[in-house]
């Protein structure tokens, strides 16, 4: 590459190629500073060009441009100009999505993810009528619920879960006990912790984090299992030999789940009320006596119930979502890990909106 004094004039010969790319590039830069009027590039002698070597050179042209002046073009074959406009042109749609309005970028973004959104709630719809007409064919003996996967999954879903959902809620007894005992230590009133333990676990705490811990552990294991079973096409298997995919894989999880989360509930509660009593027992010196003795005077049986009948609305939710994530997993590995990791943010997200809406509606009827 030459350049000449006066109006600049670069005269451009060899192989623009890649092979040849760090040596122009050095040249280009020499010859940019120079760039101080109107000027002519002439690509009559260049002998090869690829993407590289037409990038270096709308580069090249680009300085022109950026500082106000025009450059013609000469001597530039037609092949070569066919690729110079191609590289050209994908340069400049680059540079367009990187000025775009950042409130129009956002707003796309909102009216993407709310359109998948409503596609995946219609999905969801969809797949929920398919459980629900088969549940009622065999309720009517058209269909059968399969008794032995049923229990598998129980023990799967519950017996299994039953030391860390414990765990987690005799610590949560113990916190929200300490807690509120190092505030109401300030007023004198050290025997409102078992009010405040009572009706926060027995009402809210008990079954949230229990359905939480659930939607983790069992939500995904159902994705990951009819996923597997997809990938490895099981699940067309099944049908090929007319068995109900819904019948065979998803009537006995969510029945499993739908009966197994409130016993979990059950237990979450005795043990959380268990670490709240060890906690107000071991720093106000509320007596376990003393503490059953105030949560049944003051804890009435509506508190208990009104947990315990979110569980099994909570329980189809989570397998609803978990096994319609399963089937839809699309035969790649990575298909199966993004949907499991979903199938646990939806579940999760879907339980506290429900549980949120089940507290505006209670609230409502004063209760």
């Amino acid at each position: 590459m030459a350049a000449k004094a006066g109006a600049l004039s670069v005269a451009a010969f060899g192989r623009w190629t890649l092979d040849e790319l760090a040596g122009l590039e050095e040249r280009v830069r020499e010859v940019s500073p120079a760039i101080r009027s109107a000027g002519v590039f002439d690509a009559g002698r260049i002998e090869a060009l690829d993407s590289a070597g037409a990038w270096l050179i709308d580069r090249l042209l680009g300085a022109w441009r950026a500082r106000g002046f025009g450059v013609d073009i000469v001597g530039l074959k037609a092949e070569h100009a066919t690729l110079l406009r191609l590289v050209a042109a994908n340069d400049r749609a680059a540079e367009v999505a990187r000025d775009e309005n950042i409130l129009l970028v956002v707003l796309m973004r909102m009216g993407r993810a709310f359109d998948r959104a409503m596609r995946d709630g219609r999905d969801l719809i969809a797949f929920n009528g398919a459980i629900v007409t088969t549940a009622a064919a065999a309720l009517v003996g058209r269909s059968r619920l399969r008794f032995v996967p049923t229990l598998v999954h129980l023990e799967q879903v519950g017996f299994n879960a039953l030391p860390i959902v414990s765990l987690i809620s005799f610590l949560i007894g113990v916190v929200m006990a300490y807690q509120g005992a190092s505030q109401l230590q300030k007023f004198g009133a050290e025997i409102f912790v078992v009010d405040l333990v009572g009706v926060s676990v027995l009402r809210e705490i008990g079954i949230l984090l229990t359905a939480i811990v659930v939607a983790g552990r069992s939500g995904s294991a159902f994705t990951s299992q009819i996923g597997s079973m997809k990938m490895q096409q099981e699940i067309d298997a099944l049908r090929v030999i007319g068995i109900d995919p819904i019948e065979a894989l998803v009537l006995p999880r969510v029945a499993a789940l739908v009966l197994g989360l409130p016993l979990l509930a059950v237990f979450a509660d005795i043990m959380g009320l268990l670490g709240g009593a060890v906690m107000a027992w071991g720093a106000l010196g509320i007596t376990p006596l003393q503490f059953v003795e105030r949560l049944g005077e003051q804890i009435g049986p509506a508190q208990y119930f009104i947990g315990i009948a979110k569980a099994p609305v909570f329980a189809y939710l989570i397998a609803l979502v978990g096994c319609r994530n399963g089937f839809n997993v699309k035969g790649s590995a990575a298909s199966l890990g993004r949907l499991t990791t979903r199938s646990v943010v939806e579940s999760i997200f879907l339980v506290i909106v429900l549980d949120a809406a089940f507290s505006i509606v209670l609230a409502a009827l004063d209760l």
